[in-house]
């Protein structure tokens, strides 16, 4: 009869719950469970093994640029973070309210190393999350432009929870990442989380987008309502 329900298990693809049964019985502790808790062991043990599955697949198609957690997050008071705001993020309370989180700061300071913790903290939470280099992303949508399958990867951004633009303002938009920038966050308003990064303050991000009308439009969508982080201080790359 074992060999028959470990057959089963296996082929039902239930491998948490099949490892959790296998070590029961070597070890011989399955006699000193009820049946109560010997079916709630090996139910756990399923559900652990797809939330972690589901956590490695989500940490996979997020494609950070960094390793980064929470626990890492320096809170030295030069750095004006605030921990308590930065704590309250953390839980994702503000993915579940479709908000957005804008990170500025000079360079090193940690702008993409913060965005990268929130956005692992997301993918452990269970959120689908994606993050980009934000001059690259406008690459990749312009050569898809060409092949005709611009829309199609611009559906893809617009379904994940949490949508990382890091690096935002490095060079002034063209119009075609203009208008790209404008469908993506008019396809995320209200529906999605996103957090942008940039060494820019959020001032000045009129003259990077460029075209005061669209500027005025996406800033609309992003800024008002945002959770804003200004990380000062020196260089952390330099220490």
């Amino acid at each position: 009869m074992n060999a028959t329900i470990v057959n089963k298990m296996s082929q039902m693809k239930l491998h948490g719950m099949l490892r959790s049964y296998q070590t029961l019985l070597e070890s011989n502790r399955h006699h000193d469970l009820t049946q109560d808790e010997f079916i709630n062991m090996l139910v756990q043990a399923e559900w652990d093994e797809r939330e972690n599955k589901t956590i490695t697949r989500n940490l996979r198609l997020a494609r950070f640029r960094y390793e980064a957690s929470v626990e890492e997050i320096n809170f030295a008071a030069q750095r004006g973070l605030d921990k308590t705001q930065f704590l309250r993020l953390a839980d994702m309370g503000f993915i579940d309210r479709k908000e957005n989180v804008l990170i500025t700061g000079a360079t090193g300071v940690g702008k993409s190393f913060l965005s990268s913790a929130l956005g692992h903290q997301a993918c452990q939470s269970g959120y689908k999350t994606l993050y980009f280099n934000t001059q690259k992303l406008f690459s990749k949508l312009k050569i898809l432009k060409a092949d005709g399958s611009h829309n199609r990867e611009l559906s893809r951004i617009e379904k994940y929870d949490l949508l990382i633009l890091d690096d935002f303002g490095l060079a002034s938009l063209d119009g075609v990442s203009r208008m790209a920038l404008l469908e993506i966050i008019e396809d995320r308003h209200g529906r999605k989380s996103t957090i942008i990064s940039s060494q820019l303050p959020v001032a000045k991000w009129y003259e990077i987008i460029g075209d005061n009308t669209i500027a005025d439009a996406i800033l609309d969508r992003m800024v008002h309502t945002a959770h804003r982080i200004e990380l000062k201080g020196a260089s952390l790359r330099k220490k």
